[in-house]
C-alpha cells in the first residue's frame, strides 16, 4: 500500500509549485531528463523557479505594495 502525503502550501510556494513543475515539464518534454538525473533536473527546476520569483519580485510592485494616496 501506498503512503498518503499530506500538504499545505502557502498562495506563494503554490505559485513557484506550478512554475517548477512547469519547468520540470519542459525539460522532460526535451528529453533533458532521464532515471539518472531526475532529481538532479527536479532540483534544477525548482531552483530556475525560485530565481524567476526573487526577479519577479525585485521588478514588480504587486497592488499591496503600492503606496495609500494621501499616506504617503
Amino acid at each position: 500500500m501506498s503512503k498518503t502525503h499530506y500538504f499545505n502550501l502557502q498562495p506563494s510556494e503554490m505559485a513557484i509549485f506550478r512554475a517548477a513543475a512547469d519547468i520540470y515539464a519542459g525539460y522532460i518534454a526535451s528529453g533533458s531528463v532521464t532515471s539518472e538525473n531526475e532529481a538532479d533536473m527536479m532540483k534544477k527546476a525548482i531552483s530556475a523557479a525560485i530565481k524567476i520569483a526573487h526577479n519577479i519580485e525585485k521588478l514588480v510592485q504587486s497592488d499591496e505594495e503600492l503606496p495609500i494616496p494621501g499616506e504617503e
